[in-house]
């Protein structure tokens, strides 16, 4: 019974370690006396509570003498960071900005941050948060809708808690559909996000574009997550081969990590063809256009189907040949 009549002090001591934490955060340096009367504590408990920081791992130099005080230093090791309400919700504004550009070039980093960063903030600051998503408005970019960051964390959060969820999607012909999914993952590709899922009813894993995703409503059913696929890849090859009218199979005389580097993956579905070439995959809007791709390409190649963007291709090398004459 003693040891749990103790608890409300180690609380209190504890609170009081983070108060100084944040005092140390906020300005270059302190008196010891300034620091005792911000916490109304004694000098005493001061000098007691930096000795406790220090053994924690934040490095705490003090100077002696009146005019002297304690500064709080960077150290090697990282230690929790403590931010006040108006700070939080700072970091967690920046944070959602980032996910949903490539201004910090790693949008898949600062959307972990800010799922981490939303699961701990104390609801008060959670709920101003929701408040700045619903009033900014932002155009949308030259690649395509923009995605509410409040959406993406929500499907990032159903990938992680393994919950089979029911999706309400738009498809690509603008029609509303209701199924029920499997989360996986969150894949990020240029400036789109996509949500990998097993689609219940059919059996097989997909792609949805996150900027469709009208709601996801957890059923508390587990999730089926048998063999699930490289999501990156499964993206990848939708994507390569998406809503095109025309795939054209192109032989490269390029190893594939070459091939890669010339065709990029969410371009066009490589796969080797022994060791010093590469048949890849390419989606196009028409024969023609296929073939003025490929030309682009500046390497030689072999279109080994369709007999149409074969004839293309041949069409535009003879015109550019009998141009030189």
């Amino acid at each position: 019974m003693a040891r749990c009549g103790k608890l409300p002090q180690v609380i209190g001591s504890s609170a009081r370690l983070l108060r100084l934490l944040s005092l140390l955060s906020s300005r270059p340096s302190w008196t010891c006396a300034e620091l005792a009367g911000r916490m109304e504590v004694t000098d005493r408990t001061v000098r007691r509570d930096v000795a406790r920081l220090r053994e924690l791992g934040y490095t705490v130099d003090s100077e002696a003498g009146p005019w002297g005080g304690y500064r709080l230093r960077a150290g090697s090791r990282v230690p929790p960071l403590i931010l006040d309400d108006e700070e939080a919700l700072a970091v967690a504004a920046g944070l959602r900005e980032a996910a949903q550009s490539d201004a910090m070039g790693g949008d898949q980093a600062a959307l972990s941050a800010l799922l981490k960063l939303r699961q701990v903030l104390p609801r008060r600051i959670a709920e101003r948060l929701g408040d700045l998503d619903d009033a900014f408005v932002s155009l949308p970019t030259a690649d395509g809708p923009r995605i509410a960051t409040g959406l993406l964390l929500e499907l990032a959060v159903a990938c992680r808690r393994g919950e089979r969820a029911r999706l309400s999607y738009v498809d690509a012909e603008g029609r509303a559909t209701l199924r029920d999914v499997d989360p996986y993952r969150l894949v990020c590709a240029g400036r789109r996000w996509y949500f990998v899922a097993r689609d219940v009813a059919r059996g097989e894993w997909r792609t949805f574009r996150a900027d469709r995703v009208d709601r996801l409503q957890p059923t508390g059913r587990p999730a089926d997550l048998t063999d699930p696929p490289d999501p990156a890849r499964l993206v990848s090859r939708n994507i390569a081969n998406g809503p095109y009218p025309v795939t054209a199979t192109v032989r490269l005389p390029l190893p594939l990590d070459e091939a890669l580097r010339l065709v990029p993956a969410t371009v066009g579905t490589h796969r080797p063809d022994g060791p010093g070439a590469t048949l890849v995959d390419i989606g196009g809007p028409d024969p023609d256009g296929l073939a003025r791709h490929l030309l682009g390409l500046g390497t030689p190649l072999r279109v080994l189907a369709p007999e149409s963007v074969r004839e293309a291709l041949l069409h535009r090398t003879r015109t550019l040949l009998e141009a030189q004459q």
